[in-house]
């Protein structure tokens, strides 16, 4: 699979820290940023690369010259002119034939499982798959919406107007794409460059070819708790740095064994208010949001299992319960927190209610206790169930916990044959993790 890697950058907001190469050429931790992305592609199978240079680049090309150095086969495509963050794919557009191939930028330091990235685009029979995942400043960052299929359906700017509740699901910068986007694009790849009246024609990724793509069922969004970053500015340059000397860059990635946290949600994160049915009385409890930051800080996958059996009795849609959960993820956002995932059982076995909801008043493997959320999150992140942690407020957490071989512990005072019992999470965090 073919990998183009947008390297023509000029640095700007970091230039204070070195300003006489292109961005992707400074050093994080003594190794070029674009080093690293090339070294983790190669080391997954990924060996044939285009860069895209423009600033600087033949700083570039002299350092990596044919890419045989690092095992690599690299070919560049030089812009002469400003052609946008896009114009270059254009300009190379035979080069990719039929086949889709990985879009990333030049200065991102990350640890990505890009096959099965890879798989999860041609399951979807996608034409384009962008990597997304929460972060810890979702109020400022472009925010990525998808449907249940994981088909996005509006992408939302930093500048754009956004709803009051969101979830933290942000464009990570890393991208499967089909080649056939850019043949129906409407954009004349001769007409790219040209200068009128001292401006030049450009194509911008997001706004000319993936942002038309909303709603159309042919872009999805691969929700991942790998490690991407970019290293733009001085702040975040210090930031991945500490990050690659503590483990965290390698530890995050899909092709090891994760370690999480699974969290019940009523009376662990929220106010315990019996069957949460209206939104407006979702609130967190003290010290959460400092808890979650904790986790997140840990290594650990933050991961929400809660029964919801509102779903099945009639008294929530799956609609109303995701804006909750979008609550959640927003105000956990505005303090610098974020959720790995959110695994809910709709079900209920028990009948007799009003505008209840027959197909889901059935006995599954799903509702706690029994384990069947916390299976489903191990399959989908590789979670390594025997060092994670089954943190709830009742007997069916400790018992879920349990039968799926975790570590458990307990938000009150009773004894369910946990491991540690505390007063609220932010406790288990500080004497457990």
């Amino acid at each position: 699979m073919l990998t183009v890697i947008m390297a023509g950058g000029k640095g700007t907001r970091i230039s204070s820290v070195i300003s006489n190469v292109p961005k992707p050429m400074i050093p994080v931790d003594g190794k070029p940023v674009l080093e690293r992305e090339i070294l983790s592609l190669r080391d997954q199978g990924f060996m044939d690369i285009i860069i895209s240079i423009s600033h600087l680049g033949e700083i570039i090309t002299d350092y990596f010259g044919d890419g045989s150095r690092l095992g690599v086969h690299i070919e560049y495509y030089k812009e002469k002119k400003p052609l946008g963050n896009a114009g270059a794919l254009f300009k190379i557009r035979n080069d990719f034939g039929s086949e889709p191939f990985l879009l990333i930028n030049g200065d991102a330091v990350f640890d990505v499982d890009f096959n099965r990235f890879l798989r999860f685009h041609q399951g979807k029979g996608a034409e384009v798959s962008l990597l997304t995942h929460p972060n810890s400043h979702p109020y400022d960052s472009g925010i990525i919406i998808a449907d249940e299929n994981d088909a996005v359906i509006n992408w939302l700017t930093k500048e754009d107007v956004r709803p009051e509740w969101y979830q933290n699901c942000v464009n990570a910068g890393l991208h499967i794409i089909d080649p056939v986007i850019l043949d129906r694009s409407g954009i004349n790849p001769d007409e790219i460059g040209k200068e009128i009246n001292g401006s030049y024609i450009t194509a911008d990724l997001d706004r000319n070819l993936l942002k038309p793509l909303c709603g159309t069922g042919t872009m999805f969004s691969y929700n991942s708790p790998e490690y991407v970053k970019d290293m733009g500015t001085p702040d975040r340059l210090n930031s991945v740095i500490k990050d690659l000397n503590s483990g965290v860059v390698e530890a995050k990635s899909l092709r090891h064994k994760q370690k999480a946290v699974f969290l019940d949600r009523d009376g662990t994160i929220n106010q315990y208010v019996g069957f949460l049915r209206d939104i407006n009385e979702f609130e967190l409890l003290p010290g959460v949001a400092e808890a979650i930051r904790t986790i997140n800080k840990s290594g650990y996958l933050a991961i929400v299992v809660t029964n919801q059996p509102v779903i099945a009795r009639g008294e929530v849609t799956i609609e109303q319960l995701k804006l909750i959960h979008n609550k959640m993820e927003t105000l956990l956002g505005k303090e610098g927190a974020y959720l790995d995932a959110v695994y809910f059982c709709p079900h209920h076995p028990h009948k007799g209610y009003e505008g209840e909801v027959q197909e889901l008043k059935v006995e599954c493997d799903c509702r706690k206790p029994k384990p069947g959320m916390l299976l489903r999150a191990k399959e989908d992140y590789n979670i390594d169930l025997e060092n994670s942690w089954m943190v709830g407020d009742g007997k069916n957490d400790i018992i879920a916990g349990q039968s799926a071989g975790c570590h458990t512990a307990l938000i009150g005072s009773k004894n369910y044959g946990q491991e540690a019992t505390c007063h609220s999470l932010l406790e288990f965090v500080t004497s457990v993790l």
